[in-house]
């Protein structure tokens, strides 16, 4: 069993989630169907962009000298085949192909029309868009583990491409560990309602994983183990909540121990979020989960991010740099993140940041990594965004 990092930093827990899981295999999909998905490759350019010299404007296209008589019309799509002769122009279109002896473009606004002769300011290749200009054919225009917005997919089509190949998403499943959730209504008898079930497959499906099972199980021993024994066969993490402390129906390290797993973090310096797991079972990334909410999404954040980034393939990036407001206390030794929001590069710290609440997550955009026992007003800290 290789070391196994306990009480970590919190950066270099972070470091050991990403070096923990491997990207998982690709598929190939329509490219309708790519978007927010993960490139498994490098895609290049098909053809020339623009694939023709064509008109950066709507005006005439004119050979030689003025005046020029109008001889036509050149749609965008309808490539004019003759040569344009000398003493001659014809109306185009923006996006349309120039003609052949073409010498430059009036823009329709400039030009002054009469009687069919056409006269105007032209210069040489003036509102011409060559072909290649944006990239070449055979270039590379997406690198490997680039995130599809709808803007790639756009450049890719207009590259030529018809499917990519994308890396599998990863699949999650999650098991909610505890006796007193409450699943619905009203909580009573001392039951909490629930409030990891429902909005945890949000953040992991912004995150571009695929949550394919939701369990919840009881603080048993032989429950837990047969959870986490059968999620295995099935997914590429499994993601749990709860039991993660060493209380007496915390049964988390144990189950991975009879399932012969290996735990790879165990406690992180940071608050909240303290008494987070990172192990593999079966071959399988396995994330506990504090269970108390905004110590879960901290772990989730903490840990689950850069596994995830991982199995996609996807480039960690270094976090931004933001200006804090106000001081910000933490733990001696301890990293805290802390709930708010950026504006004009200058974080403004929320409310109710108890590890227990979720107000201030709401009304937060991210975490601002406070890793000093005080951080002045206008000190310099990382940014953490959520999904």
């Amino acid at each position: 069993m290789s070391h196994v990092l306990r009480e970590a930093e919190w950066s270099l827990a972070r470091e050991a989630a990403v070096l923990s899981a491997k990207v998982l295999s690709a598929e190939t999909l329509p490219l309708s169907q790519c978007t927010d998905r993960t490139l498994a490759c490098d895609v290049a350019a098909l053809v020339d962009l623009p694939t023709y010299e064509t008109s950066a404007m709507d005006g005439f296209a004119v050979a030689g000298r003025a005046p020029w008589k109008i001889v036509g019309d050149v749609k965008a799509g309808t490539p004019m085949h003759e040569e344009l002769l000398e003493g001659t122009a014809v109306r185009i279109a923006t996006g349309a192909v120039i003609p052949a002896g073409t010498f430059g473009v009036i823009r329709w606004e400039i030009a002054e029309v009469v009687d069919g002769m056409l006269t105007g300011e032209v210069l040489a290749r003036g509102d011409i868009r060559p072909a290649g200009v944006e990239s070449r054919k055979g270039e590379i225009i997406a690198p490997v583990g680039t995130t599809l917005s709808p803007a790639w997919i756009g450049l890719l089509a207009s590259a030529g491409h018809d499917e990519l190949q994308v890396t599998r998403r990863p699949r999650v499943e999650i098991i909610l560990l505890g006796d007193e959730i409450q699943l619905e209504g009203i909580p009573t008898d001392g039951l909490v309602r629930d409030a990891l079930g429902p909005q945890l497959p949000g953040w992991l499906t912004r995150m571009g994983a695929e949550v394919v099972s939701l369990n919840y199980v009881e603080d048993e021993l032989s429950l837990v183990v047969d959870a986490i024994g059968e999620a295995s066969q099935r997914a590429d993490v499994i993601l749990t909540t709860g039991g993660t402390a060493d209380g007496p129906r915390d049964h988390l390290h144990e189950a991975i121990a009879q399932l012969d797993g290996e735990i790879i973090v165990d406690r992180v310096k940071v608050r909240p979020g303290h008494p987070m797991l990172l192990a593999r079972v079966g071959g399988v990334s396995l994330l506990g989960l504090p269970g108390n909410p905004q110590s879960a999404i901290v772990a989730l954040m903490t840990l689950g991010a850069p596994v995830i980034d991982s199995l996609l393939g996807r480039t960690v990036k270094e976090l931004e740099k933001v200006t804090t407001r106000n001081e910000i206390k933490a733990r001696e030794d301890f990293t805290r993140l802390v709930l708010g929001n950026v504006r004009g590069g200058i974080f403004e710290e929320g409310e109710h940041l108890g590890s227990a609440m979720l107000r201030g997550l709401a009304h937060s955009s991210g975490f601002a990594v406070a890793t000093q026992p005080t951080c002045a007003a206008g000190s310099i800290v990382a940014w953490l965004p959520l999904p």
